[in-house]
Order: C-alpha cells, then sequence, then structure tokens
C-alpha cells in the first residue's frame, strides 16, 4: 500500500533519505549477525496480563515467530494492502505481529486497550480492516465479546484472531516462499490512531521508508544503537513505537517492555535490565524522583531519557542529574510523524535544553542528526504567514521525509492540516529564540488567554512540579466574564501532604512568576485524567470546571 505521491518519492530518493531498504532488512540483517542475543524480555507481569509467563526472547526465536505468523496469516487470507487490527497488551508478541504483518504485505494498525466498541467499529470501517487480533479479556472487560459485536456491524472484518491463536501461529513451519512476497520500502508499515481535537480518531499511515527517516534522529538524544532500552508506554503509537519499537528494529539493541505502568516494577527493571536508554512521559518521571522506593536505587546504567508528550520540568532534570547523573532530553513528536530531538549533542546546556528545541532546517546550522537537513520548518502567525523575528509566538508548521502523506482516508482533513507547500500544520505554538532554536510555548488549544495576555499551561504545571507537597498537576483556562479566562489548576497532593491556593501562588511567586500567570483557583483530586499514553486530557478537565461554576 503506497500513499506517498510519485512527487514526494522522487524528491526524498533523490535527496538520498528514501531507499530500498524495509525495516524487515533490517530486524533480518541484526537477526543474521546476532541470533543468539537477546531482542526483547515481556512485561515482569505478563501472567497477570495475559495468563502466559514472561520470556527472553533471543534474534533468532523472534524471527522464527514472525516468519511462522506471516506464514499462518497468509494461509488465512491476508495478504497485499490488507489491514489487520491488533488490539492487545504490551508482549513480545505483540512487537512480532508488527513485523509478521509486514511479511503478508499487509499493513499493521494497533489500538490502545482503553478503546470500547464505538472507536473499534469506526476504525474497522473507515480502513475496511479484514482482521482483528484481540485478547479474550483484560481487565474484567471482555475485548473479544466486543470484537464479535463489531464484527457484527462491519461485514469486512472477516478473521477475529486471539492471543492463543497468535501463539499457535508463531509454532508454524515458516514457508520459504515468505521472502517472494513484495514488501516495497514506500508502502505503509502501520497505521497509528491519533486524536488530536477530532471527534474521531485519525489514521496516521507511515510507511517504512518514514519509521527509518524518523528512527535516524534518535541518536540525537544520544541514545545509541545496541542500546538495552526500556518502553513504559503501550506499543500502539509514536510515543513507544517511534521511539523504541522501530530505532530497535532499525539499529539492534534489546527492548524491555513494561505495561501497564507500575512504579515498583518500572524501577525494578530498570535496574535489573541494566537498562541504558528510556522514554517516560513528564509525569513518570516526577514519581520516580518523589516515590520512596527511588531512594538509593542504583540506576548508574542509564545514560540518557528523553521526556516526551510535554516538555520536563527544569526541576525533574536537575534532580536525575544530582541523583544518578543522568541526562534527560527534551522530545517533541507527534503520530503524523513530526519530531525535533532537544538532547545533549545539539543543546549541552540544561536550562536551555529543558524547554529549547533546535530549529530543524535553519540556514547554515548542522545538527547532530543527519536526517535534520532533511527537513524544513517555519513558525507562522494566524494569517499563515511565515514569522522571523526574533521573540514571535506562532505555530509551527513542519515539512520532512519522516512525516505521513495525509490522514487515511480522510481528504477533508488533508485540505486543512497540509499548506500549499506540504508543510504539517501541528497545532503547538513555539517561540523563535535566535536564529538556532524553537521553544515550546504550549498547544494552541491549551493556551489559557487571561486579559489579552497569553499564559502557557505548561510553564504553569512545570513550576507546580517542584512544589514539595504536589504529586501531579495540570492547568487549564476557566472562563471569566471579564479578562476571558483565568487560571485553574487541578493538584494531586502527595501522600499525607496538604496543599493550598494561598501556598502554591507563593512557591510561584518565590520563583519570579509573573503575577497574571499565577493561579486563581485550585481543585484538589486524587487523579488527573490521562490518554494511554500520558497526555493530560485538559477537555475533560475545561468540561468539569464548567461544572464547579455552574455554566456546563
Amino acid at each position: 500500500m503506497i500513499l506517498a505521491s510519485p512527487e514526494r518519492i522522487q524528491e526524498y530518493t533523490e535527496k538520498g533519505c528514501w531507499g530500498d531498504r524495509t525495516l524487515i532488512d533490517d530486524f533480518r540483517a541484526h537477526a543474521r549477525k546476532m541470533p543468539d542475543v537477546t531482542a526483547m524480555v515481556d512485561p515482569l507481569n505478563k501472567e497477570s496480563l495475559l495468563g502466559a509467563p514472561p520470556e527472553r526472547v533471543t534474534y533468532a526465536r523472534f524471527e522464527q515467530a514472525v516468519d511462522a505468523a506471516a506464514t499462518a496469516l497468509r494461509a488465512e487470507g491476508i495478504g497485499k494492502d490488507d489491514i489487520v487490527l491488533v488490539q492487545i497488551p504490551n508482549c513480545w508478541e505483540l512487537a512480532a505481529l508488527y513485523l509478521a504483518v509486514a511479511r503478508t504485505g499487509g499493513v499493521l494498525s494497533p489500538m490502545p486497550m482503553q478503546w470500547r466498541a464505538k472507536e473499534v467499529r469506526y476504525v474497522a470501517e473507515l480502513t475496511r480492516a479484514k482482521a482483528m487480533i484481540t485478547v479474550e479479556d483484560f481487565h474484567g472487560f471482555g475485548h473479544l465479546d466486543m470484537a464479535r459485536e463489531v464484527q457484527k456491524e462491519v461485514p469486512g472484518l472477516a478473521k477475529l484472531y486471539t492471543y492463543r491463536d497468535v501463539r499457535r501461529m508463531m509454532e508454524e513451519k515458516p514457508d520459504p516462499d515468505l521472502d517472494k512476497v513484495p514488501v516495497d520500502a514506500n508502502d505503509v508499515f502501520t497505521i497509528c490512531w491519533t486524536s488530536g481535537t477530532e471527534a474521531q480518531p485519525k489514521g496516521c499511515p507511515l510507511s517504512h521508508n518514514n519509521w527509518r527517516c524518523q528512527a535516524s534522529i534518535l541518536p540525537a538524544s544520544g541514545m545509541r544503537p545496541g542500546d538495552v532500552m526500556l518502553t513504559a508506554g503501550p506499543l500502539v503509537n509514536m510515543a513507544s513505537v517511534g521511539t523504541v519499537l522501530v530505532p530497535w528494529i532499525h539499529f539492534g539493541g534489546t527492548v524491555i517492555l513494561h505495561h501497564p505502568f507500575d512504579p515498583m516494577l518500572l524501577l525494578k527493571q530498570m535496574v535489573e535490565e541494566r537498562i541504558e536508554y528510556t522514554l517516560l512521559v513528564p509525569a513518570v518521571v516526577n514519581l520516580i524522583l518523589k516515590h520512596p522506593a527511588a531512594q538509593g536505587v542504583d540506576l548508574s546504567s542509564v545514560r540518557v531519557i528523553t521526556v516526551g508528550s510535554a516538555p520536563p520540568s527544569l526541576w525533574a532534570m536537575q534532580e536525575f542529574k544530582k541523583r544518578w547523573n543522568v541526562d534527560i532530553g527534551n522530545i517533541w513528536g507527534q503520530n503524523e510523524g513530526t519530531a525535533i530531538i532537544s538532547g545533549v549533542p545539539d543543546v549541552p546546556d540544561m536550562e536551555i535544553r529543558v524547554d529549547h528545541l533546535p530549529r530543524y532546517g535553519a540556514p547554515g546550522v548542522e545538527w547532530a542528526t543527519p536526517m535534520a537537513r532533511f527537513i524544513q520548518t517555519k513558525v507562522v502567525g494566524p494569517d499563515g504567514e511565515e514569522l522571523t523575528e526574533e521573540g514571535a509566538v506562532g505555530e509551527l508548521l513542519y515539512r520532512g521525509p519522516n512525516v505521513i502523506p495525509g490522514y487515511f482516508k480522510r481528504p477533508d482533513l488533508n485540505e486543512t492540516s497540509f499548506d500549499s507547500e506540504g508543510y504539517f500544520r501541528t497545532g503547538d505554538l513555539f517561540q523563535i529564540v535566535g536564529d538556532r532554536y524553537l521553544k515550546f510555548f504550549d498547544r494552541a488549544k491549551d493556551i489559557i488567554i487571561r486579559g489579552g495576555y497569553n499564559i502557557s499551561a505548561q510553564e504553569v504545571e512545570n513550576v507546580l512540579l517542584a512544589h514539595p507537597a504536589v504529586q501531579d498537576v495540570a492547568a487549564v483556562g476557566m472562563p471569566d466574564e471579564n479578562l476571558g479566562e483565568r487560571t485553574c489548576v487541578y493538584v494531586v497532593p502527595k501522600p499525607g501532604e496538604t496543599v493550598t491556593l494561598e501556598g502554591i501562588v507563593a512557591h510561584m511567586k518565590e520563583q519570579g512568576v509573573a503575577t497574571y500567570k499565577l493561579p486563581e483557583r485550585l481543585e484538589v483530586v486524587d487523579v488527573i485524567p490521562r490518554n494511554p499514553v500520558g497526555k493530560i486530557l485538559k477537555k475533560e478537565l475545561r468540561q468539569d470546571i464548567k461544572k464547579r461554576l455552574g455554566m456546563a
């Protein structure tokens, strides 16, 4: 399934960043070179997740399972351009299915475990998926029963398989003719899903070439080929597929899987598996720092952590460096393929790295990743005109060989998501800083506008995360008839601690924060609502505060 236009294929092929090599080729090269090396390690709690014991799988075993599953799927009628939906928790078999489905000539489309019939039905209908792989049940919910109900309403969804079926498939004898199945480097490898501001999920198709370019950016974080890497998030979208799974396929190494998030198990894996690289979300970084069990833990093997979904706080970066000599990098990216990494190689100064990102495409500037020379960025104002002056804030537009050709089967969205030059409209606001950097300002929809002043919710959150009594926090705008909006913060206190509005305001004043940015309402809650990859569900909080104000 090739979705990139002939013009785009020609452009990036002539530039030298797209070629004929696929992710399948990358993986098989590693399997030939180091068959007995551990490729992947299951979550420690796999037994409770899937009813199967956790395994340590070598490259040889992994390759055999990939080819066996591909053989079985082809015998079931899965072939060129067929889409296979997958909804199973983190396990080595899920990772193997990415390559197995690609070996059939098909396309894997992973879905979060939290999705229910509404989302699954929509995706099945839109993609005209031929098959779905799921679990019988998970955390008390009957996923297989749900899939059967969806199948009744989507006639094209011809095949349903369970995790047990996949295990049986992976024991079959691989077909020696599997290599004859044509797979092009421009074929779509995955269709992952993003929600954004739309009512329905949006499909993000990325090809082997897209993904190989994306993986090539990651060493800018300090990650090295062959690293022992840990993924704390589900293998369903950019946060884990793009920063761990695909880089592992491309560069080799060992992947340690974790799911669902458990701070004690995570620390245990980081220590015992001698993790060298991982990506975490800010909430997890802060939880580790504030968890009593983390005191005295040996993290000497960890060389670098990248933080995604939102910028890290300076406090967290300083604490990791002080306690364990671990550098934290700042990674910005989206399921659409956009990515910029602020790591030590490019931004050695921690106080700059915390919220500054390399301005890929800036004239005359070279970056740690050679892939940066193929990426173009620009900051535009509300009228779409490019901004160039120091300090200007506008929407970031991004163009590169790692970006989707368009949302899957959504020409209506593509008309407004790309400009006339092919730049993707990210929806995120950045500030121009000199001729080298961009400073993340906020997501356009998360900006709080108080009396004409723009307030970055992210800035408020990062300042408060350094408060000793704060476990987690989210800032949103609450409607105000005089100023338009005022800042409301939702706070989860540390166990045994009490948080007051007066106390957090005093803390922010001590940090020298402008008065108009100070919170004017506090809601103490047990948990901050987040999506499967750790992003705060601001829409839910904005609706909640309206209800509390009697404005819903």
